[in-house]
């Protein structure tokens, strides 16, 4: 594969996975979708493509992924849906990110990794640049809208560590999105009586699903084999980049001082824990 190719596909899936955020944030702010419903097309729409996918490449989603896997997923686009009726894009961008990246470090540091002293101040970073963020003020993010990302940040972290040496990554991320779609229903029906839908609203999600996830992943698989490690890690601090920049541009969301100086904190930090190589000895 061509490094032009590469940089195009990269920069294709980063700013899908970026646009999840703005079209989700979009979608419940400028139609009068509910966050459930918003969840469930997602959730479908995104197993649909993805099945289509696997089809096409002569195979078969069945038996791929797990249960444990699809609820972490559920879990992840439920609280990232509900999250965003009251966070801005750049803001739940960054928390997710961070709550992400922070559980898969955690893992690592609680199984055993050790990290090297400038990792352990680059963590330390990225936590006090969430603390910031959350602090009480003016500018603070609603409570509750926070913590929900957080979870579902800590849900996708979960779902991206079981995901580790799977075996093909779009077939198992095809039978983990197939196998949460009937529990996105329960909570579709448990919720039914404070269903909203329209039809903006209705394709919002299904662009969040079809092209953003579903596409936005096979994208990324299919370019991830050409990436180090530490690039394909790095690349991704850009993705809260993105959202913010889309959320001032396409949905006139504000930069506050707070977001810009956390921003810094968080992916500065988290930029120095996936850089810095670690050592025999570390900390």
């Amino acid at each position: 594969m061509s490094s032009v190719r590469i940089l195009a596909l990269t920069t294709l899936a980063m700013m899908a996975f970026a646009g999840n955020s703005l079209l989700c944030r979009a979608a419940l702010t400028h139609t009068s979708i509910d966050a459930a419903s918003f969840t469930g097309i997602r959730l479908v729409s995104g197993a649909l493509v993805l099945w289509l996918i696997v089809r096409m490449r002569h195979a078969a989603p069945a038996g791929a992924g797990s249960w444990l896997s699809a609820i972490a997923l559920f879990v992840y686009a439920a609280g990232f849906s509900f999250a965003y009726v009251g966070l801005s894009a750049g803001t739940g961008a960054l928390l997710l990110f961070g709550a992400v990246q922070v559980t898969m470090i955690g893992y690592g540091i609680w199984s055993g990794e050790r990290l090297f002293k400038l990792q352990f101040i680059g963590l330390l970073l990225a936590f006090g640049g969430l603390i910031v963020l959350l602090l009480p003020g003016l500018s603070a993010p609603p409570l509750y809208a926070s913590v929900l990302m957080l979870v579902a940040g800590a849900a996708w972290g979960v779902y991206s560590l079981r995901g580790r040496g799977v075996g093909d990554p779009i077939k198992v991320t095809a039978g983990n999105f197939l196998r949460s779609v009937p529990v996105t229903l329960v909570m579709s029906l448990i919720l039914l009586n404070g269903s909203s839908l329209d039809m903006a609203g209705f394709w919002y999600a299904v662009c969040s699903g079809a092209i953003a996830s579903g596409m936005g992943y096979a994208i990324w698989y299919a370019v991830l084999p050409a990436l180090k490690a530490a690039n394909a890690a790095t690349v991704q601090l850009s993705v809260p980049v993105i959202a913010a920049m889309g959320g001032i541009v396409l949905l006139n969301e504000p930069i506050t001082l707070r977001l810009l100086l956390a921003s810094v904190a968080v992916l500065g930090g988290i930029a120095l824990v996936i850089l810095q190589k670690q050592p025999s000895d570390g900390i």
